[in-house]
């Protein structure tokens, strides 16, 4: 029977999968497919995480100023020409 129980068969995919992409794109991939995973959890619970929530909640706090509004004195800047 084959499957990945030998330590050895991980072993061999590891080293594969690091000739294939390089060791540079497998943290990115891992990275990606995690988030991945993540949302997919997600979206079958219906729960949302403490870290996406809580922009929301600042954000929606009246204690903050307005960021839409413009700066007072907004000139502006242009190059001059050295000789």
């Amino acid at each position: 029977m084959m499957g990945l129980d030998n330590p050895v068969h991980i072993a061999f995919l590891f080293v594969l999968l690091l000739l294939v992409f390089g060791a540079k794109r497998l943290p990115e991939m891992g990275r990606s497919l995690g988030a991945g995973l993540r949302g997919f959890k997600e979206s079958i619970s219906g729960e949302t995480p403490v870290a996406h929530a809580e922009p929301a909640r600042i954000a929606a706090s009246p204690e903050m100023p307005s960021t839409t509004a413009p700066a007072a004195e907004s000139s502006p800047v242009r190059p001059t020409a050295q000789v």
